[in-house]
C-alpha cells in the first residue's frame, strides 16, 4: 500500500494541491536565494569597480593638482628672481642718481647745455680760455644753475624709475602669459 492510498479520497486532491504548492514555494524560495546570491555578487563587483574608478579619479586629480602646484611654484620662483633683478637695477640707478645729486650739490660736477649754433652770443666755437678740466673744441656750452640741475636730475630719476617699473611689469606680464 502506498502513502497516497492512505489519504481519504476527498482530501487527496487537497494533498496533491498542497504538495504542488509546497514544491512551487520551495522552488521559488530556492530560485530567490540563488538570484539573491547572483545579484549580490554583481552588486559587489559593481561596487568594487566603482570604488576603483573613484580611486583612479582621485589619483589623477591629485597628480593634476601637484602639477599645477609645481607650475605655480616655478612661476613664483621666476617672478621672485625677476623682482630681485629689477629691484637690484632700481637700487643701482637710485644710488647713481644720489651720487650725481651729491656731486652736483658739492659743485664737483656741473651740468651744461649746448648753445644753439645760430646763437649770436656764442660768436665762435673755440672757448676764449681753456679751463682746468680740459680743452674741448666744439660747440659752446652753458653751465646750469645747481638748483635747476637738481630738478633735472630729479626728473630723470623719476623717469628712470618709471622705465624700470615698466620693464618689471612687462617682464611679469610675459612670465604670466607664456606657458612653460
Amino acid at each position: 500500500m502506498r502513502f497516497f492510498d492512505l489519504i481519504p479520497a476527498p482530501y487527496r486532491l487537497l494533498a496533491v494541491g498542497m504538495t504542488l504548492a509546497a514544491l512551487a514555494i520551495a522552488s521559488a524560495a530556492s530560485a530567490w536565494t540563488v538570484q539573491d546570491w547572483r545579484y549580490g555578487q554583481q552588486l559587489e563587483q559593481q561596487a568594487r569597480l566603482h570604488a576603483e574608478v573613484l580611486n583612479q579619479l582621485a589619483l589623477a586629480s591629485a597628480a593634476q593638482q601637484r602639477t599645477e602646484q609645481d607650475k605655480r611654484l616655478a612661476l613664483e620662483q621666476r617672478l621672485s628672481i625677476s623682482e630681485q633683478s629689477h629691484y637690484r637695477v632700481l637700487s643701482d640707478v637710485q644710488r647713481d642718481q644720489d651720487r650725481l645729486r651729491d656731486r652736483l650739490a658739492t659743485a664737483d660736477v656741473r651740468l651744461s647745455v649746448l648753445l644753439s649754433a645760430t646763437d649770436s652770443a656764442s660768436g665762435c666755437a673755440m672757448p676764449a680760455t681753456p679751463s682746468a678740466r680740459g680743452v674741448v673744441h666744439g660747440s659752446a656750452r652753458v653751465e646750469l644753475d645747481p638748483a635747476h640741475a637738481q630738478r633735472i636730475i630729479g626728473i630723470t630719476d623719476a623717469g628712470d624709475r618709471g622705465l624700470i617699473a615698466l620693464a618689471a611689469c612687462q617682464a611679469y606680464a610675459r612670465a604670466v602669459s607664456t606657458p612653460k
